[in-house]
């Protein structure tokens, strides 16, 4: 008969864990909702953006003021008008500082993730020198469908009279895709819609692992499934020649000719032909973003990372800390920094049978890089 052996106890020793890699500075604290996007004007102004996906929000859009987020251009603005959705701010997902110095704010007209109505979905345009409204454009309902999520967005302003704008759709209830604008008009068109490289997990599976569990959709009331989220990362080469872009379930990176999404005249399919698919990026991305220098950015909300594809296509990191919980949005200022907003998302109640465990504060950090954004103008 054979005796089971207990260890005995050892004396504790320090023993070799993960070793962080880069600088990251915490730039603001958020006591408040979770933020997604920040963009930095070319005066060094902080913008950020609050969605309304169950969190307590009072301003959808803020500037970080003294340590603080303001609402932004004014609590007018962020006052949700629910019989004129066009009227104000809904639920802002993404903040962009263009070429010109204008800030961009894209509102998903989509708060809890609801179905879109004409009004809500729209890009409001601010110039900073008075921060005032300039431009509003609204989207058709053909264009922005009902199950539309718009996520992120970049512009080439040399395009047309006064530029276009490149969004990516996002939904997990519907078709993906790019949606483009003419800013001068505001006529707005879908290409690759439903595309492949614009959907979660193709056109390879993809379970991505956050903090050593599974990301999968887990409400407290409902089946445990996959979650669906396509065409959420984008970011614009150094010429405007491309497009990248990356679905949220995905470790693909994807680029497409900006030449072929802004031709009205060619057809969907034909568009969707001149797509690349660029290769594995090392694990799932939320933001990307580029630099003059022709570095593309990627955030890895796997592995707690922010990485670099230099011209020559191989990775690098340029980031790594285990309080990058949840990269979310990149932006590139021209203090030579790269921004990034942390905020747990992979906690959220729908990921935990309806347990939030996210931790406040969520922080916006940065990480010098010593590049210049692309300004396309």
């Amino acid at each position: 008969m054979s005796v089971a052996v207990l260890p005995t106890q050892v004396q504790p020793r320090e023993l070799p864990a993960d070793e962080s890699v880069g600088l990251l500075e915490p730039v603001a604290y958020f006591d408040g909702p979770m933020p997604t996007g920040v963009t930095v004007s070319q005066d060094g102004r902080i913008f950020v953006c609050f969605p309304k996906w169950g969190d307590h929000v009072e301003f959808t859009v803020a500037e970080i003021w003294h340590d603080r987020a303001v609402a932004f251009p004014d609590e007018a603005t962020n006052r949700t008008v629910p019989s004129d959705p066009a009227a104000a701010l809904v639920s802002v997902q993404s903040v962009v500082v263009d070429a010109a110095n204008r800030l961009w704010i894209l509102d998903t007209g989509s708060p809890m993730f609801d179905p879109v109505v004409y009004g809500g979905a729209k890009l409001v345009c601010v110039d900073l020198e008075t921060d005032a409204i300039v431009k509003k454009i609204l989207f058709p309902m053909d264009v922005a469908l009902v199950t539309s999520y718009l996520n992120d967005v970049r512009f080439d302003l040399r395009r047309g009279s006064e530029g276009m704008a490149f969004i990516t759709d996002s939904s997990d209830k519907g078709p993906n895709g790019i949606i483009v604008v003419d800013l001068a008009t505001g006529k707005s068109w879908r290409r690759l819609h439903n595309h492949p490289s614009t959907k979660a997990s193709a056109p390879r599976g993809c379970l991505p692992i956050v903090e050593g569990h599974p990301l999968l959709d887990h409400p407290a009331n409902g089946p445990t499934k996959p979650v669906g989220m396509g065409a959420d990362g984008i970011a614009i080469s150094a010429d405007g020649s491309l497009l990248y872009f990356c679905p949220l379930i995905s470790r693909r990176l994807y680029s497409v000719p900006t030449d072929a999404l802004a031709d009205v005249w060619m057809d969907d399919e034909t568009v969707g032909q001149t797509v690349i698919d660029k290769g594995d990026k090392g694990g799932a991305a939320d933001g990307l973003e580029s630099d003059a220098e022709g570095n593309i950015y990627a955030t890895n909300y796997e592995h707690n990372a922010i990485l670099r594809r230099p011209p020559d296509g191989i990775w690098e990191t340029v980031a790594h800390d285990p309080r990058l919980l949840w990269p979310d949005t990149l932006s590139l200022a021209t203090d030579g920094y790269l921004y990034v907003t942390a905020n747990q998302l992979h906690r959220s109640p729908r990921f935990h049978q309806g347990h939030d465990l996210r931790r406040k504060p969520y922080t916006l950090f940065r990480v010098a890089v010593g590049t210049q954004p692309v300004r396309l103008r």
